[in-house]
């Protein structure tokens, strides 16, 4: 098995000789060798196919005695592709629907998921035959129901790069469809044993003078027995396929898809107000919930912890205390940011400030200052009312690009609400810099001190401290303390709780500045984290269902040990 990453190109040919010089050129840019399948194929394109390998130095040219069907194809391709020392291979139609201009995006992502089957996920424009769109889906659902999860997009995209090692052991002990049924159930297969499967958004166009090999009466005959050897197949793989998802952290955890399906309720918002849009989203909280089995059970674990802390310290245990009133807890919040951007939530009515908690955030002052947050409640609602007040421009150091979608989706319903989101991946020199003219300028600066950066990094390298929360030593990244004793401003912590019905913004000055002393700098950096861990868990225990951590809180990612 080769070792480094080496990519070619498979093509099966089934008579589409006139398509080929076109597909071939488009190639050409990418200098990928190619291996071209010809599948029994009429005279006129074996020579065709004779005379376009006799002038690409890059091409060979493998011959079917007889049509054997593309699923043979392919893995004859594939057998080739692993004697000449190829990794993966790119399978492309020689029919020309491919956008074959997005090969490096779908190769970027097979350097970086060496072991996963990378796909297509098809973008159809007008062209697509409408049977064949509707009978995509019915697969989908088959799909889904056959691997018991939702993360096979699209199964029938013949647009993919397969890791050839993985593919070709399948190929040897399996029984896998050899026509229009190999595409489907190659996927569902290598799902079976452990191939993750990615997918890169593609176009896909059905040219008017293509020529298509499907035929509607046997190939769909094909397609109803493979679903049904599929499903048979998954009922003794249901514990495995139950149990196989690892617990990912949520620095792994990819962003939620669905932004038509978050227009859609904004829109339902904008036309018919925020009850209109309570009860689209309250469906939707309960599907989710039913279907996210790791952040349940995170969720189910949190709930756990906060009793056992209020027993402890013989606190009463607030009513309604199960994971799916947590989860109606997060859709509202949701609600609740989208008022704010939109100017809709008031204070005194909407939002109101616990006792105290004006004087600490100290608005009169012209200085700039550090708000450490976490993402214990709807700290968003506060950066909104402050700057629909017009008291100081807050700008938000976020270290994940997951909130580039709600971020598309609030420019678009509310562009007067001017987010100041600052995306890294890490802090460093250049990062306080920027926040440093920030302050000085006398804008607040909002970060988190909950969370890690989104660093794909083994556990042992990340830079956390480890403080007593929630009865038990958690991480705290130091980034944001080190930050602020870089900074030397005034940091103040800041909550915003669903209390009585209404938001409490809760604020307590932390320091001014955080001091951390050379000769004493690690000892004072425990201390804050342990100060800052001690007060989450104070304002955590008032309202618990406003912790939005729907992970595993008390390891690192790739932390094995605890997994």
């Amino acid at each position: 098995m080769p070792v480094a990453f080496s990519p070619c190109v498979v093509i099966p040919c089934y008579n589409h000789g006139a398509m080929m010089a076109q597909v071939l050129a488009r190639l050409e840019p990418f200098n990928l060798p190619c291996f071209v399948v010809d599948d029994g194929s009429e005279p006129q394109t074996k020579q065709t196919l004779e005379q376009l390998a006799a002038r690409h130095d890059n091409l060979r040219l493998i011959r079917l005695a007889q049509n054997a069907g593309k699923g043979v194809a392919v893995i004859r391709g594939l057998d080739a592709a692993a004697k000449a020392g190829f990794s993966h291979a790119v399978q492309v139609d020689a029919d020309g629907q491919h956008a074959i201009e997005d090969i490096p995006a779908l190769l970027a992502l097979a350097a970086s998921h060496p072991h996963a089957l990378i796909s297509g996920q098809p973008v159809y424009d007008d062209s697509v035959p409408r049977s064949r769109l509707y009978g995509r889906w019915v697969t989908h659902i088959w799909v889904w129901i056959e691997t018991l999860s939702l993360s096979l997009k699209d199964s029938m995209c013949g647009f993919r790069v397969y890791p050839v090692a993985p593919t070709l052991a399948l190929a040897e002990r399996a029984s896998i469809g050899q026509r229009m049924d190999f595409d489907t159930e190659v996927m569902v297969r290598l799902y079976w044993q452990g191939t993750e499967s990615y997918f890169v958004p593609t176009r896909v166009t059905y040219p008017q003078d293509g020529l298509s090999h499907f035929d509607a009466l046997k190939d769909n005959l094909r397609i109803s027995l493979m679903h049904t050897r599929l499903f048979f197949g998954m009922v003794p793989r249901i514990p495995a396929l139950l149990t196989r998802r690892r617990h990912r952290h949520w620095a792994e955890q990819p962003e939620i898809k669905g932004l038509w399906g978050m227009r859609l309720m904004l829109a339902a918002w904008r036309l018919l107000g925020r009850r209109a849009f309570a009860l689209l989203l309250r469906p939707v909280v309960a599907a989710y919930w039913l279907s996210a089995a790791t952040p349940r059970r995170a969720s189910q674990a949190w709930l756990a912890r906060v009793r056992s802390q209020l027993a402890a310290q013989g606190r009463p245990v607030p009513p309604a205390l199960n994971s799916f009133a947590h989860f109606v807890r997060f859709g509202n919040a949701m609600l609740d940011k989208v008022a704010s951007w939109r100017g809709e939530l008031q204070l005194g009515r909407d939002v109101v400030f616990a006792p105290g908690a004006w004087e600490a955030m100290d608005a009169a002052s012209a200085r700039g200052k550090l708000l450490l947050a976490s993402h214990l409640g709807d700290v968003e609602v506060c950066r909104a009312l402050a700057k629909l007040e017009g008291v100081k421009t807050i700008n938000a150091l976020v270290f994940s690009d997951n909130a580039q979608r709600f971020k598309q989706v609030m420019a678009e319903m509310a562009p007067q609400a001017g987010l100041n989101l600052i995306m890294v991946n890490d802090i460093g020199p250049e990062t306080a810099m920027l926040l440093r003219q920030k302050l000085d300028d006398g804008e607040w600066v909002a970060i988190v001190g909950d969370r890690i950066a989104v660093n794909r990094r083994p556990a042992r390298e990340h830079r956390v401290v480890w403080a007593p929360f929630m009865g038990q030593p958690a991480p705290f990244p130091q980034g944001p303390f080190i930050l602020a004793a870089l900074l030397r401003c005034p940091v103040v912590l800041i909550f915003a709780l669903h209390q009585a019905g209404q938001l409490h913004i809760h604020c307590e000055r932390f320091a001014d500045p955080l001091p951390l002393p050379r000769g004493e700098r690690q000892a004072a950096l425990e201390q804050a984290v342990a100060r800052y861990a001690a007060r989450l868990e104070h304002f955590a225990l008032l309202s618990p269902l406003d912790w939005f951590n729907f992970f595993d809180f008390w390891r690192l990612p790739d932390d094995t040990e605890k997994e």
